[in-house]
Parts: C-alpha cells; sequence; structure tokens
C-alpha cells in the first residue's frame, strides 16, 4: 500500500465515475484500498467499472444517477449509506460543457441543464453528505471545477458560470462545515484528453496555451485527488488546486 495515500476502510463517492477524469479517481482510490460508489447516468457504465474494483478486492456500488435532478440525488445518497454506514470522500466530477456557435443558440433547456449538472447537482449532494459528514466527525469533498471559470469563453458562457458557482461553493461550505472537521476543496481542470476531446480539432488534442504546452492525460488528475483527500492535507480547505499545466 501506498504508505502517503493509504484509504484501506475509506469509502469514495465519485459521480461522473464511470469515464474520463472520474474514472481514473474511482481506480486510484481502490487500488489505494479504499471501497467505492460509482455514479453516472448510465447504470451500465458504472456496473462495468464496479467489476473492475470488486476483481482488485475491493467493494463497489454502482449506482445510475442524474445529478441534474434533486430527487435522484437523495435516493443515491440514501444508497450510499444503505450499503456502507458512511462517505468519507465526496467526489464532484460529474459535468457537461456543450458550445454553441452564440449565445442566443442556448435555449432554455440546455441553459437549465447544464447549470443542473454542474452546479445544483453538486450544491445538494455537498449539502446532504457534508451534513453527515459533519454529524461523524469529518470528511473531504472535493469539487471538479474548470479552468472555464476563471478564464471564460464566449461559446460556452451558461458553463463559465455555473463552474464559477462551483468555485464560491467551495468556499462557502468549507466554511460551513470547518468547524466539524469537514474539508472542502476544488480541482480547477484544465483541458484533459477525455472522451470529450474526441470531438476537438486535432491540433487542440496535441497543443495548448499553457506553460506546458500540452492538454493532461486523464490519469495526471489522480496524485492532486489523492492529496486533497488524505490525512497529510488535514490544514488544507477551501483551496482552489490549478491542475491545468499552467494556463
Amino acid at each position: 500500500m501506498d504508505p502517503l495515500f493509504d484509504f484501506s476502510g475509506k469509502v469514495v463517492l465519485v459521480t461522473g465515475g464511470s469515464r474520463g477524469l472520474g474514472y481514473q479517481m474511482v481506480r486510484a482510490f481502490a487500488e489505494r484500498g479504499a471501497d467505492v460508489v460509482v455514479t453516472s447516468r448510465k447504470k451500465e457504465s458504472c456496473d462495468a467499472v464496479a467489476d473492475e474494483v470488486r476483481a482488485m478486492g475491493r467493494r463497489a456500488l454502482a449506482y445510475g444517477c442524474h445529478v441534474g435532478h434533486w430527487a435522484a440525488i437523495e435516493g443515491l445518497v440514501e444508497a450510499a449509506y444503505a450499503e456502507y454506514g458512511r462517505i468519507d470522500v465526496l467526489i464532484n466530477n460529474a459535468g457537461m460543457s456543450p458550445v454553441t456557435p452564440t449565445s442566443a443558440d442556448v435555449s432554455e433547456a440546455l441553459f437549465d441543464k447544464v447549470i443542473g449538472v454542474n452546479f445544483k447537482g453538486p450544491f445538494r449532494l455537498s449539502a446532504l453528505v457534508g451534513r453527515r459528514m459533519a454529524q461523524a466527525g469529518g470528511g473531504c469533498i472535493i469539487n471538479v471545477s474548470s479552468s472555464a471559470a476563471i478564464r471564460p469563453i464566449p461559446n460556452a458562457i451558461p458553463y463559465c458560470g455555473a463552474k464559477a458557482a462551483l468555485n464560491a461553493m467551495t468556499e462557502a461550505f468549507a466554511a460551513e462545515f470547518g468547524g466539524s472537521g469537514v474539508r472542502v476543496n476544488t480541482i480547477s481542470a484544465g483541458p484533459f484528453l477525455t472522451d470529450i476531446s474526441k470531438a476537438w480539432r486535432e491540433e487542440d488534442r496535441q497543443t495548448a496555451p499553457s506553460a506546458l504546452g500540452r492538454p493532461g492525460r486523464p490519469d495526471e488528475v489522480v496524485t492532486t485527488a489523492l492529496y486533497l483527500a488524505s490525512p497529510h492535507s488535514t490544514f488544507v480547505t477551501s483551496c482552489l488546486a490549478r491542475v491545468d499545466g499552467g494556463l
């Protein structure tokens, strides 16, 4: 077991955990001893990842949940606590980032969906789980945001606004739950070669306007998540950790 990142006996819930950055984080925590809750919209995708985790000798709960739906989140929380009796680490990773030619092309339905998945869902999930963590004496919430929250782009304004709200939410929840030992932090992710990058131009898959000059590999988010969730970062809360190659 990794001497710095031993999560044996811990329970980690990852939204959007069936692919991309979420999948990498699910595997990373399971490889280091954690039992996991894998959730995304498609339960069959969660089942496949849960099978991988069980093959490592860890417990896994696969749960289909659209995090933009308030009532569905309550079912997810109840199922996780019924299965494990606790959640030690919550990672709000699920997100969507559609682009449109102009802002006038954004429909009300699309606007509401983007806000729901990227902000409303993480808010409700953090409120419910954070309260239980506080009652249990501690825990860790990690919100996966985007560099677009601090460097907004014109063809995805609802997404940029939702992620900026997520950043603000991190600071507010850190203050609300801090006295109970619950830490809340943000990973501000830059461009990563996840499934969404398949729609990018080839040039954008090879280069980026950053200090490192390239997009990130999905596995490169792992150590930041492990650090923020570990006992070695007990004095770190309300932090925005940029994992963006130096944009």
